[in-house]
């Protein structure tokens, strides 16, 4: 707990009886106050009238809690006043949590980065939200169990389960070790269990303001752990049968789901050139219920395209970022990433591999500290896009609890459209850039500029060092154009820091939105620009001109809108 701020009161609010004169008069108000001030001997003034029909009174900066009893005491007795009250002062309560390792969690607050999460806790910290950890399942952790519920063990294989039976109810995480060398396939290594589906729940929804440990993105969430990975990995078809189930789905022979996730977490993936019809059937369905899926994009430092189930539809395909905000070494890349999230670097791409070198640059997390089956539970930082995936799952959960209307599609577009661009380097692509907690939540919950909308949905085509542009005409306005002008841009093209964009008015006059970047490489602008047009007359032909100023990519105008 955290003590408020003490400060003074300097006014109070006076409701008068709805048949006193000075419930409707505010210059009987002011007279009313006057007397109390002569009365008291402060210097009171009547400041203005509230929406609600209270009188607002200065007691003036110098007034003690002794000035302040004598003056509520007055109005009290006086047989007109209906109430008095101090105007006391509110205070956000997003302040910095108190877990004791919140300082290692750069990913959440710093500006290079991270992705802006505290200042969003004070519109949602995610309740009433499930998210489903699709995963090697759940080592007991304290700073995890309060947000846990009932999950399941999709792994159908017992010498893989190392459960001694195949599915069942418990999603306890047996270990995901390996004894030897090429025991599960040739190249493969001998490894301890990872507890991997522990540090992925933390991410998302550790237990926050509990004095200890970490805080999580979306702690007020529930976090469903259902384990398809053990022994060697997990198959398709576990993980298809676990996505459905997770989103309320039926799976024959499987109980339904009590709790049914309108978020699916999927840290995994195996290489394919594309996406298995059992993944994309579970998916299609999983998004049909209202559930959004987010996938990994994978760490083989390739093209996403290559491994799944990230290239698969109806997914937020995520690549990792470092802490300076380029893209971890490791990370994939690539026209399917929709958006990036801090992965962390626990080691340089030039360090030994296996190595941890740069512990304080990775992602700090819940664990085990078992090297094989489950010990006592502890902390430590991971690298991977498997730890970027739970950023923005944790991020779709405090969305659809800030607005529980969203569908997946409009998740999705709201986290791509409102990312930044990355403050660093990707080489490949990147989605829309890292993704911006705070902002994202400020779009879905701000209501939307009133009036009339005009849109060109017409696909215009930008060649490499070309201009291009796109007109609508506007029509039945009166006057001038507003001084915040609504300009919705939607432009597919690979990498974004190629183009300048201006809206011309009628009369040729020029304002740029975007100018080029050479350290931009992200894919696509899908914003919305404001513009102080109130110069220009509303009616007539606006163009929004795209100018490519760099060879070897290309794209095309998707649509635009102007909302007067």
């Amino acid at each position: 707990m955290r003590a408020l701020p003490s400060a003074p009161v300097e006014k109070v609010i006076v409701t008068y009886k709805s048949k006193a004169a000075e419930a409707g008069s505010n210059t009987a108000a002011k007279s009313d106050t006057a007397e109390k001030a002569a009365k008291t001997g402060e210097k009171l003034s009547f400041e203005r009238r509230l929406a609600g029909g209270g009188a607002l009174v200065d007691l003036g900066d110098s007034a003690t809690k002794q000035d302040l009893t004598e003056v509520m005491a007055a109005f009290r007795a006086d047989p007109s006043v209906a109430s008095v009250e101090p105007d006391i002062r509110a205070y956000a309560m997003a302040v910095t949590p108190n877990d004791t390792d919140y300082t290692k969690q750069w990913d959440l607050f710093e500006p290079t980065g991270g992705m802006n999460v505290p200042a969003a806790w004070d519109k949602t910290t995610g309740s009433g939200v499930t998210v489903a950890v699709i995963d090697t399942g759940y080592a007991a952790h304290s700073d995890v169990a309060g947000n846990v519920v009932s999950g399941y063990d999709f792994i159908s294989t017992s010498a893989d389960a190392r459960d001694g039976n195949g599915r069942d109810a418990d999603a306890k995480d047996e270990g995901d070790w390996n004894a030897a060398d090429n025991e599960c396939g040739t190249g493969s290594k001998a490894s301890n269990s990872s507890w991997h589906g522990t540090h992925v729940a933390g991410t998302i929804g550790a237990v926050t303001n509990n004095t200890k440990g970490i805080a999580g993105i979306a702690y007020n969430a529930k976090i469903q752990p259902v384990r398809v990975l053990g022994k060697c990995g997990g198959s398709s078809a576990d993980i298809a049968d676990a996505i459905t189930w997770a989103s309320g789905g039926t799976v024959p022979g499987v109980p339904a789901n009590a709790t049914p996730a309108k978020v699916i977490n999927l840290s995994l993936g195996g290489a394919s050139a594309t996406c298995p019809s059992v993944y994309q059937t579970a998916i299609n369905g999983a998004v049909s219920r209202g559930t959004t899926v987010v996938v990994a994009a994978g760490n083989s430092n390739a093209n996403a395209s290559g491994f799944t189930p990230a290239n698969c539809a109806n997914v937020i395909n995520v690549a990792s970022t470092s802490r300076e905000g380029n893209r971890s070494y490791y990370s994939n890349f690539g026209a399917i990433v929709d958006v990036a999230a801090p992965g962390g670097e626990t080691r340089r791409s030039t360090d030994t591999p296996g190595t941890v070198t740069t512990p304080e640059n990775g992602i700090y997390s819940t664990l085990n500290s078992g090297a094989t089956t489950q010990s006592a539970e502890n902390y430590k930082p991971y690298q991977g896009t498997s730890m970027a995936a739970p950023h923005i799952a944790g991020l779709a959960a405090l969305l659809k609890s800030a607005k529980s209307t969203l569908t997946p599609a409009e998740i999705e577009s709201a986290i791509k459209a409102n990312a930044r661009p990355l403050p660093g380097t990707c080489t490949g692509g990147c989605g829309t850039g890292i993704a911006d907690t705070a902002k994202t939540v400020d779009a879905v919950t701000t209501t939307p500029p009133a009036g009339t909308v005009f849109t060109n949905a017409t696909d215009v085509t930008i060649s490499d060092n070309a201009t291009v542009s796109s007109s609508i005409a506007v029509t039945g306005r009166t006057g001038n154009a507003p001084a915040a002008l609504k300009v919705g841009v939607d432009i597919k093209h690979t990498w974004r820091g190629d183009l300048v964009i201006d809206l011309v008015a009628p009369d040729g006059t020029v304002r740029n939105l975007k100018a080029s970047s050479s350290s931009d490489s992200a894919d696509n602008v899908l914003t919305t620009y404001t513009v102080d047009a109130s110069s220009e007359v509303a009616n007539g032909t606006w163009k929004l001109q795209v100018r490519d100023v760099a060879t070897g990519d290309t794209g095309y105008i998707n649509s635009w809108s102007l909302t007067f």
